[in-house]
């Protein structure tokens, strides 16, 4: 059985997705970037900036599933330039202990929606 998950303190989804769906212990989120929920802008101002608000978006996501950084399995980030890959790892590490940090993978793609410059996915597991 599937529960869809859903919280405004993360964007709306934009298209036929939701925030993320529970299957039974493991949580399917869909990617994140940085818009503000708050009132729908994108947070550009710098790439740290940016990647912060795409990680309070997913926090967001994983809390409306009684979840955590913790429960992260799996993380994918999507870059739209690999120069920013230590920028954007900075910010990122800050939300998960290094000894029991999930698996991962970045990948550098040529466009991200609204011309982002990061998007994170994340699957967890409680």
């Amino acid at each position: 059985m599937k529960k869809i998950i859903f919280t405004d303190k993360a964007p709306a989804p934009i298209g036929p997705y939701s925030q993320a769906v529970l299957s039974g212990d493991t949580l399917y989120t869909s990617g994140q970037i940085a818009i503000n929920p708050a009132n729908g802008e994108l947070v550009l101002d710098d790439i740290e900036t940016e990647t912060k608000q795409v990680m309070e978006n997913m926090k967001a996501v994983l809390e409306a599933a009684d979840m955590n950084f913790s429960d992260v399995v799996k993380s994918t980030i999507f870059i739209s330039d690999m120069n920013n890959f230590g920028k954007i790892n900075g910010v990122y590490s800050a939300y998960f202990d290094e000894k029991t940090a999930p698996a991962r993978e970045t990948v550098q793609v040529a466009c991200l929606p609204k011309n982002v410059n990061v998007e994170i996915s994340m699957v967890a597991v409680k």
